[in-house]
């Protein structure tokens, strides 16, 4: 059991500053009790303590801000049962208790492990370099189940059903007693007395009892476990999904004619139908059903519907966010909350994570705490947050200076900055077929240089991942120029090819590299860049000379190892040296 000890509820919030996003802890008036320290954090689990993270590194902290464990640790998972798991690079995963006590002799290098559910968690591992097999951990961090299943489920009243190698499956027992063969390929988890099956991962899914007895006959392409005797079932048979949910007899409660349901509590279920149905990747609207009878209790008119929290959901239309109740009415009562994202009850406030930020409301819809949207660089400058939402699918947050003396040029800095961030009209009364999100953050800042980074992410509709773009703009605030990579070399200096020829030594030296030094040409005249104090740093967009999931490849450049190059005189050094 997990030990509940939370005396005073403390809330996620942060505060922008020219080093980054600071993350501390608030009280339910406002104010900071754990100051902002930590570049991320979660929120405080029932126990009483919160996963944070310093340096680069997850640690533990309680509701003191004392590490409970301390912040070395590459990952950390919540806490199911009173355990977590911690990840160590090239090592693998630890158990802990509340203590953060390590209760393995040594990390397991698993590729994967699930949360304890009855003192076992599934795990799986690589096993002789063939394949991936599933067992369990007990409660002490020990291997209790080998890894030896096909694949594996989480225990559920002492059982749990896994895949033998033979092509069956079966229940076994917690120290890994079979308990019941079925001659299945596949099965799901054991969901009230009903366990989801497919004959061979090709054939259709139906619905067995423990005995292994047929009760519901195939027929599904998708079959979810049962909850309070409703299962969400698919008969699609391509991408345009055809949802439904059965009773324990397979009768339909509702027809399976949806893009997307989900069993909410209280006997609700959140229904979705595409907008487009020829192309159901641009997007769904949702309407709220009950799940005894199958009547829709709202027609088809928000844009996401949350878990119901108690008596109230949380929804989004269009740029709004608002509860509903369990009749599908707007909560009255509570107010809406301009932006698109979640809304939560907590105790006196309302918890809002809206537009990709924490906010705090009373339940009149009173401001109680957000993050600062005035960063202030010297007494006299300073960067304004400017936000951009035309519709739910877009946003940005884009910078704007205030304070420099020539108010004319500050205003031509400021377009610049606006147009870079992509604040730009959409078309309107059409779809859009893609999602972006913008912000920014300041790169480097002396002197009278400010380097500011925007960053963007575009999510074509259906594509298997979106396209992350990142810009770098130093601004000398003395003058307004923005400068350009050549603005750091003599005129008529070779820096190209410098700059190239120092790159292609760091990747030639790379040991393990992802980078193909074929697929590298050089750089060019107007090459991505920022510079820190004691380095020029050039950087490659995705794709461009290494896989996609090496992101911006950057090279650290020394100014000391192309001082040859560098106009020392130029307006461009002088700002920030």
């Amino acid at each position: 059991m997990e030990n509940h000890r939370v005396v005073n509820e403390l809330f996620p919030a942060s505060i922008r500053t020219i080093d980054g996003i600071q993350w501390g802890y608030i009280n339910n008036i406002g104010q900071f009790v754990i100051p902002p320290q930590y570049e991320e954090v979660n929120v405080f689990q029932p126990n009483g303590l919160a996963i944070v993270w310093l340096n680069g590194r997850a640690g533990i902290i309680d509701q003191n801000g004392k590490f409970v464990v301390r912040p070395i640790y590459h990952s950390i998972y919540p806490f199911f049962e009173g355990l977590a798991f911690v990840f160590e690079d090239e090592k693998g995963y630890s158990v802990i208790n509340e203590k953060g006590e390590i209760l393995n002799d040594k990390p397991y290098p698993f590729s994967y492990i699930g949360d304890f559910r009855e003192q076992r968690a599934v795990i799986q591992e690589f096993v002789n370099r063939t394949e991936f097999l599933y067992g369990y951990l007990d409660s002490s961090g020990n291997i209790i189940i080998p890894p030896q299943y096909i694949y594996a489920h989480d225990f559920r009243d002492g059982k749990a059903i896994v895949g033998l190698k033979d092509g069956t499956s079966a229940i076994i027992g917690l120290d890994g007693e079979i308990l019941t063969i079925y001659p299945f390929e596949q099965m799901g988890p054991l969901s009230e007395a009903l366990i989801s099956f497919r004959k061979t991962v090709r054939d259709k899914a139906g619905y067995v009892n423990e005995a292994g007895k047929v009760v519901i006959p195939p027929r599904f392409s998708y079959a979810g476990p049962f909850e309070k005797g409703r299962a969400i079932v698919n008969v699609s048979e391509n991408y345009k999904n055809e949802y439904g949910f059965i009773d324990k007899t397979g009768a339909y409660i509702l027809e399976p004619k949806y893009h997307d349901i989900q069993l909410l509590r209280g006997e609700r279920a959140s229904v979705a139908k595409a907008i487009d149905p020829e192309y159901p990747q641009a997007g769904t609207i949702f309407a709220l059903a009950d799940t005894t009878t199958g009547v829709f209790l709202t027609d088809f008119s928000y844009d996401s519907m949350n878990e119901f929290e108690g008596k109230y959901s949380s929804v989004t239309k269009g740029i709004s966010s608002f509860f509903i109740n369990k009749n599908g009415r707007r909560a009255l009562n509570l107010p809406v909350i301009h932006g698109v994202g979640t809304l939560s009850l907590k105790d006196h406030l309302i918890q809002a994570f809206v537009d990709e930020r924490y906010s705090y409301f009373n339940r009149y819809g009173h401001l109680i705490w957000a993050q600062n949207s005035i960063l202030p660089l010297n007494g006299s400058l300073f960067i304004h947050e400017g936000k951009y939402r035309p519709t739910k699918d877009y946003l940005v947050y884009y910078p704007q200076i205030v304070g420099m003396t020539d108010k004319e040029a500050q205003s031509k800095v400021n377009q610049v900055l606006r147009e870079t961030s992509r604040v730009k009209e959409l078309p309107k009364n059409e779809p859009l077929y893609y999602s972006y999100s913008g912000d920014f953050n300041v790169q480097f800042y002396k002197k009278h240089l400010l380097v500011l980074e925007l960053t963007g992410y575009e999510y074509p509709f259906g594509a298997a991942h979106g396209m992350p773009s990142k810009i770098n703009i130093p601004i000398d605030l003395n003058t307004s120029r923005i400068y350009a990579l050549k603005d750091l070399f003599k005129p008529d200096s070779n820096y190209v090819n410098v700059l190239s020829e120092v790159i292609r030594k760091q990747i030639q030296q790379q040991e393990d590299s992802y980078i193909n030094e074929e697929d590298y040409k050089g750089i060019v005249e107007n090459q991505p860049f920022y510079v820190t104090k004691e380095e020029l740093v050039i950087y490659f967009k995705p794709y461009e000379i290494a896989a996609y999931a090496l992101g911006f490849p950057e090279f650290k450049i020394s100014y000391q190892d192309i001082k040859s190059v560098i106009n020392e005189t130029g307006a461009f050094w002088r700002s920030f040296q």
